[in-house]
């Protein structure tokens, strides 16, 4: 009789690359309902999406009648599958301008994106962040959000038209790193930790 060794097929959730025979990987958890391997490469990526890495302090507790599992491009792209309270009510979105109009958007996109527990898991540490939304000039309709506190900050770039419409662009230790364009704080999180422009309603 012939033993044949049975072969298991892994992915890096992230990079969708076949991780070799051996060859480590850590798990994560994207939506609290299972775990998935990432390849060490990506480790970066899979934190700054907000998942979980299995073992760490607030690993979710993994539960088979949880929430519906997400449609895996939605997990790859960072995007939440429940649907979020717009920051805006219909009515007063008709009055504001095209400039405040791409404010909520960004807002709204990046409230629906898994980047919120990064930003809400550091204010839970820091307190609220001072925070700005500022639309950039070209042909695209890009938007930088700037979440900064005294010793740290994260700036995301919003592409609403883009595959990705959220990325981590660029993040420091220091306040005073931030660029002068990006510091007309204009912006806020709420209670629920969402991010909230100041607009004329």
């Amino acid at each position: 009789m012939r033993v044949t060794k049975a072969t298991v097929r892994r992915q890096c959730a992230v990079c969708e690359r076949t991780l070799l025979q051996g060859e480590y990987a850590l798990r994560f958890s994207p939506d609290g309902l299972e775990f998935v391997d990432v390849c060490p490469l990506c480790q970066e990526v899979a934190l700054e999406y907000g998942w979980v890495r299995e073992g760490g302090p607030m690993s979710p507790a993994l539960s088979p009648h949880g929430r519906r599992r997400r449609p895996r491009w939605a997990q790859i792209l960072g995007v939440k599958s429940d649907e979020t309270e717009p920051v805006m009510a219909e009515p007063i979105l008709r009055r504001l301008s095209d400039g405040e109009a791409a404010l909520v958007e960004a807002a709204d996109l990046f409230n629906a994106s898994l980047f919120t527990r990064t930003i809400q898991g550091v204010a839970r540490a820091l307190g609220s962040p001072l925070v700005s939304i500022v639309p950039l000039s070209g042909v695209n309709s890009e938007v930088v959000l700037t979440f900064a506190w005294e010793i740290t900050w994260y700036q995301y770039r919003v592409m609403p038209e883009a595959l990705q419409p959220i990325r981590l662009a660029d993040r420091g230790a220091d306040i005073v790193e931030i660029e002068a364009a990006y510091t007309d704080w204009n912006a806020q999180l709420d209670d629920n930790g969402r991010v909230i422009p100041e607009v004329a309603r």
